[in-house]
Protein backbone atom coordinates (compact mmCIF):
# COMPACT_ATOMS: atom_id res chain seq x y z
CA UNK A 1 0.00 0.00 0.00
CA UNK A 2 1.20 3.15 -1.23
CA UNK A 3 2.32 5.59 1.83
CA UNK A 4 2.37 2.54 4.52
CA UNK A 5 4.84 2.62 6.88
CA UNK A 6 8.13 0.44 6.18
CA UNK A 7 9.77 -1.47 8.80
CA UNK A 8 9.85 -0.07 12.84
CA UNK A 9 14.03 -0.65 12.72
CA UNK A 10 16.29 1.13 10.34
CA UNK A 11 18.10 -1.49 7.78
CA UNK A 12 21.57 -1.21 5.97
CA UNK A 13 21.82 0.64 2.76
CA UNK A 14 24.02 -2.42 0.63
CA UNK A 15 21.68 -4.03 -1.74
CA UNK A 16 20.32 -7.43 -0.24
CA UNK A 17 21.64 -6.91 3.60
CA UNK A 18 18.37 -6.82 5.82
CA UNK A 19 20.53 -6.26 9.18
CA UNK A 20 19.90 -3.40 11.17
CA UNK A 21 22.23 -0.29 10.53
CA UNK A 22 24.39 1.55 13.00
CA UNK A 23 25.99 3.84 10.78
CA UNK A 24 25.14 6.76 8.68
CA UNK A 25 27.38 7.30 5.98
CA UNK A 26 26.61 11.11 5.04
CA UNK A 27 28.02 12.04 1.69
CA UNK A 28 27.45 14.20 -1.18
CA UNK A 29 28.57 14.25 -4.71
CA UNK A 30 30.06 18.42 -5.07
CA UNK A 31 29.76 18.47 -8.87
CA UNK A 32 25.85 18.10 -8.28
CA UNK A 33 25.05 19.18 -4.93
CA UNK A 34 25.00 22.21 -3.20
CA UNK A 35 27.82 21.53 0.21
CA UNK A 36 24.27 22.16 2.31
CA UNK A 37 23.10 19.01 0.88
CA UNK A 38 23.63 16.16 2.55
CA UNK A 39 22.67 12.22 1.63
CA UNK A 40 23.07 9.63 4.06
CA UNK A 41 22.92 5.89 3.74
CA UNK A 42 22.79 3.58 6.41
CA UNK A 43 24.82 1.04 7.42
CA UNK A 44 25.32 -1.91 9.42
CA UNK A 45 28.66 -3.17 10.84
CA UNK A 46 29.62 -5.56 7.84
CA UNK A 47 29.14 -2.92 5.36
CA UNK A 48 29.86 0.22 6.72
CA UNK A 49 33.65 0.09 5.59
CA UNK A 50 32.56 -0.94 2.11
CA UNK A 51 29.81 1.88 1.75
CA UNK A 52 32.37 4.57 2.22
CA UNK A 53 35.02 2.94 0.19
CA UNK A 54 32.37 2.65 -2.06
CA UNK A 55 32.06 6.82 -2.31
CA UNK A 56 35.26 8.08 -1.45
CA UNK A 57 36.46 6.37 -4.57
CA UNK A 58 34.77 8.55 -6.38
CA UNK A 59 35.88 11.44 -4.72
CA UNK A 60 32.62 12.54 -2.60
CA UNK A 61 32.80 13.68 0.35
CA UNK A 62 31.89 11.59 3.23
CA UNK A 63 31.18 11.21 7.18
CA UNK A 64 30.38 8.12 8.57
CA UNK A 65 28.77 8.67 12.48
CA UNK A 66 26.91 6.82 14.77
CA UNK A 67 23.04 6.27 13.44
CA UNK A 68 22.13 8.73 16.35
CA UNK A 69 24.02 11.44 15.42
CA UNK A 70 23.08 13.78 12.69
CA UNK A 71 25.56 15.65 10.25
CA UNK A 72 24.32 19.12 8.87
CA UNK A 73 27.37 19.22 6.24
CA UNK A 74 30.35 17.08 4.99
CA UNK A 75 33.38 19.49 3.83
CA UNK A 76 34.85 19.06 0.50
Amino acid sequence: MIGAQGPSSERCSRAGCTEAAAWNVNWRNPRIHAADRVKIWLACDDHVEYLRDYLATRDFPVIVTPIAEHVERVPG
